[in-house]
């Protein structure tokens, strides 16, 4: 027995449905099924290497980390914190995301949770200065000039974390940053032996894409930290005579006037922008 369609269009008339055949892929002659059976098997090989690859790490750190993370009333503290550059607006003033960690460390400066801010972030060009700008808008925000030392060559994380440990001196540490990066930050800073927690500095709603676009690079980003801190470290970070902090902030009290961190070593020829 034949089945009918009805089509809308058509009310009076009525005409056999078409059957649409089902093709296997076993069917196919021998060697269009093979390849179509070795692309398949290909995009099963790539997709487990790429979560293995840059899966797994990100969620390592995720686990590993969590118990280190903290709002400010509940971070334990500690002499020092890390606040990590994150680009400047077109007049040089902070991003979004950069004024929401200077305002987040401030908050834990203000609690007495931390004595000093290592701002650090990228000054490769004059005309572009994170730490200046993080240090001018702490200061709009309540910070002394003598709590807050800039540090002109954080150019990436691995470099912040190991020219707080090797410049600056700095044993133990809050770092500052948003919850995307401080997975990253906190394996970093730890795999150089430096004591931290973390605390988040999402205190503003970000645009949905650029932020989904920052989680996303978190996941090769967190593969190549775990490279630079356990296999291989970067040859090309900034490094100079030590300045330890605590030095510092006590030459600047006996000189009676704040003075620039950097200001104080005998930078190597060639750095005096960064």
């Amino acid at each position: 027995m034949t089945r009918h369609c009805r089509r809308p269009s058509m009310a009076a008339r009525e005409l056999p449905c078409a059957r649409l055949p089902v093709v296997s892929i076993r069917k196919l002659p021998p060697l269009l099924f093979r390849a179509v059976r070795s692309v398949s098997t290909a995009g099963l090989v790539e997709g487990l290497v790429a979560v293995g690859l840059f899966g797994v790490p990100r969620a390592y750190t995720a686990l590993r980390y969590q118990g280190q993370i903290h709002p400010v009333p509940d971070a334990a503290g500690a002499p020092v914190a890390i606040v990590f550059g994150a680009g400047l607006q077109s007049d040089g003033t902070p991003s979004l995301i950069l004024a929401d960690r200077m305002a987040t460390a401030v908050a834990l400066y203000q609690a007495g949770k931390v004595e000093t801010l290592l701002l650090s972030g990228d000054n490769r060009f004059a005309h572009y200065n994170e730490p200046q700008a993080m240090y001018d808008y702490g200061q709009r925000l309540g910070v002394p000039a003598a709590a807050m030392v800039r540090d002109y060559a954080g150019r990436r994380t691995y470099d912040t974390c190991r020219r707080a440990r090797d410049v600056f001196q700095v044993r133990r540490a809050v770092l500052v940053t948003q919850s995307y990066h401080l997975d990253r930050a906190l394996l970093t800073c730890d795999g150089l032996g430096l004591a931290v927690e973390g605390v988040p500095a999402d205190l503003n709603p970000y645009p949905t894409e650029p932020y989904r676009d920052w989680w996303t690079r978190e996941l090769p980003a967190t593969t190549q930290a775990l490279w630079d801190v356990f296999v291989m470290p970067p040859s090309n970070v900034v490094l100079g005579d030590p300045l330890p902090i605590a030095t510092t902030r006590s030459a600047q009290r006996v000189m009676g006037e704040p003075r620039e961190a950097l200001a104080l070593v005998k930078a190597r020829p060639g750095l005096d922008a960064v």
